[in-house]
């Protein structure tokens, strides 16, 4: 019988800062996953990596006077470092810049156009430089990317596109019949509304952004970054090469792990790419939530300078400590908040407290009674049956579990038996029955049963805490034929096991002396790593006459009443006396800077001879002047004092 197969990848990530424990939390998962099947018997292959091209590299690399290799180099090594301090074992670690991706991408694109789902035309739309991604108007939110929030432009220029339109059906039809491709639920749901309101085609080249993939029978085109990138799946195996045999042995892939903020081009996109080359589906993918930063659950961004460095943590409270935390206190799919508070904590009372002093009283006992070796005669007793039937059940929940990617919860289950080994020992009083030689056929078989729970906990937490695991064996006396995982069954310990206290698997922490100097630690970090961060300049804008200038009607306007606009969160709906003798409705983008009441009575400058339009079905008649004063801070240009109607030249 062939040995069964397991595929599962990361999204590759985008190096244009350095790895922050958002990125691992992802990682961690996928790892821990790759581990588990690994112990089973599968033949697993786990791949991560990162997406290198795109705008956004390019002009960080020019505004740092080096070419955008020399830029992503360093910063590739320390996701690669990150990964080895996490005790990450990936399979293969894809580079989009690789050679054999760059051939990959250039013969499938070739392929697609050769079969007509590629094709030239000219692109005019909404584009995100942050994001790399092109939206249509009705996809925008306040005129803004749905993503990222920031600001798109218009952008035209020659381009190459993928015929997306064609395969809406096809995509909904995929939903439908394979429940299990989008997870969680909601993320489907999300991509049924996205489709539902009408695909475009997408454009899938660039004449303006040349860090990319050339396209090989039209050069001063690039690809896409995203087309591009979400071929590392098959590329990474192989496919197009002289040497596919990966891809044979591994495609399709059992689970893509993705950011919900990236579900969308890895469940539209991607399977609408693979329909047209006739290459089969992924078996699911699956977009969790984001490890979101501090008590106020802000998204962690390099700009902001709020991420969380995984390599500092890991160094100071170990690499298993920093996995367990990611794994068990944030339901995958889910949304979580990372504090040095809650990092503490678990550190103090799950792994501390519960796991490691459980192992350290049972070791210990067991040298204090016997020696360290347990006797053959035992004497099974009361609360015996209760512990066994909860360590003999584990193992296939668990199994459940982690297989439907519920890594919290299968975490929690195994704490449950952790904490009823607690209470055993609590229950059987070995100390007192140590007290009377009589007792010690008893006293034995309550330690062996001890040891046997460890050495089950052990086997299963393996794959979540890969230096714990081995530890503990060391100190229970499991030898490595009771490691494995086909030995998980009650009873394989044996009876005359060795036990042996060992060092402490996680000392406990004085929780406000430590998170007092861990917050002080990571604000310094955070505060380098903000200030390290390049200011993204706008592009400059073509000069103009002054003719071009004197088109612009700008007039002070005073704001006579303001209210929110409904169901929009930024828009602010403001009624201006600009001197003209009737009121002029201005629908402004500044809800999130200004309540009603701190504009009400000012003089402001508005652009007077804009088209109409249309926001949030509310008609907007110009636009009053702001400036970005910093990041995440606008400010309207007031002008008190000044006339309204005042002409502004």
């Amino acid at each position: 019988m062939d040995k069964k197969t397991f595929y599962i990848t990361t999204p590759i990530y985008y190096p244009s800062g350095k790895a922050h424990i958002g990125h691992s939390y992802t990682t961690v998962a996928a790892d821990t996953i790759a581990r588990y099947k690994r112990m089973q018997g599968y033949d697993v292959f786990f791949m991560t990596g990162t997406d290198e091209h795109g705008q956004k590299i390019e002009r960080r690399a020019k505004d740092a006077g080096v070419t955008p290799k020399e830029f992503i180099d360093p910063i590739v090594e320390g996701f690669q470092k990150v990964w080895e301090t996490l005790d990450v074992r990936y399979d293969k670690f894809i580079r989009t810049t690789d050679d054999y991706h760059v051939e990959a991408v250039q013969k499938i694109f070739k392929q697609l156009y050769d079969k007509g789902d590629i094709y030239k035309s000219e692109y005019k739309g909404m584009y995100c430089a942050e994001c790399e991604a092109f939206w249509t108007e009705t996809q925008l939110q306040d005129g803004n990317c749905p993503d990222c929030g920031r600001p798109c432009h218009p952008a035209s220029e020659e381009a190459y596109f993928f015929k997306l339109s064609n395969y809406a059906d096809r995509l909904l039809k995929l939903y439908e019949d394979n429940p299990q491709f989008i997870q969680p639920e909601s993320r489907k749901n999300e991509m049924i509304s996205f489709i539902n309101q009408g695909l475009e085609d997408l454009c899938v080249s660039r004449t303006s952004v040349k860090w990319g993939v050339p396209v090989d029978f039209d050069p001063k085109h690039t690809v896409y970054v995203w087309f591009d990138a979400l071929l590392n799946y098959i590329t990474g195996l192989g496919y197009t090469s002289d040497n596919d045999e990966l891809f044979k042995k591994f495609w399709p892939a059992d689970v893509h792990f993705v950011g919900k903020e990236i579900v969308r081009f890895h469940t539209v996109i991607w399977p609408a790419v693979l329909m047209a080359a006739d290459i089969p589906l992924p078996e699911r993918v699956y977009g969790h939530g984001w490890l979101l930063f501090g008590a106020a659950g802000e998204k962690m961004s390099k700009s902001k300078g709020n991420v969380v460095d995984p390599i500092l943590l890991a160094d100071r409270y170990g690499s298993d400590a920093i996995r367990y935390f990611l794994m068990r206190d944030i339901p995958f799919g889910s949304d979580g908040n990372f504090t040095n508070e809650a990092l503490c904590n678990r550190i103090n009372s799950d792994l501390a407290n519960d796991l490691g002093n459980l192992l350290s009283r049972t070791a210990a006992m067991a040298e204090k009674y016997f020696g360290g070796t347990l006797p053959e005669e035992k004497q099974a007793g009361e609360f015996d049956d209760a512990l066994i039937e909860m360590a003999k059940a584990l193992p296939e929940t668990v199994d459940g579990l982690i297989c439907n990617l519920q890594f919290s919860t299968a975490l929690s289950e195994i704490w449950k038996v952790i904490s009823r080994a607690n209470k055993y020992i609590d229950e059987t009083m070995p100390w007192a029955l140590a007290k009377d030689e009589a007792n010690k056929p008893r006293l034995a078989a309550v330690l062996y049963n001890l040891a046997e729970t460890l050495r089950i906990v052990g086997i299963i937490i393996t794959p979540f805490l890969p230096k714990s695991g081995p530890k503990i064996f060391e100190q229970i006396g499991a030898g490595e034929q009771v490691r494995t995982y086909d030995s998980i069954g009650w009873g394989n310990l044996p009876a005359n096991a060795t036990l042996k206290k060992g060092e402490t698997l996680f000392p406990r922490i004085d929780l406000e002396k430590e998170i007092a100097e861990l917050d002080a630690m990571l604000a310094a970090q955070q505060e380098q790593a903000k200030a390290a961060q390049p200011k993204e300049e706008e592009p400059a804008a073509a000069p103009i006459s002054i003719d071009d200038f004197a088109k612009v009607e700008l007039k002070v306007a005073k704001v006579i009443s303001c209210e929110p606009v409904k169901k929009a969160k930024k828009l602010l709906c403001l009624q201006l006396d600009d001197g003209s003798g009737k009121p002029r409705q201005v629908v402004s983008g500044i809800a999130n800077y200004y309540k009603p009441e701190d504009l009400i009575g000012h003089c402001v400058v508005v652009v007077t001879n804009l088209h109409p339009a249309k926001l949030c079905g509310v008609e907007s008649n110009g636009m009053i002047l702001a400036a970005d004063n910093a990041e995440n801070d606008v400010k309207v240009i007031f002008v008190d004092g000044m006339t309204p109607g005042a002409k502004i030249r």
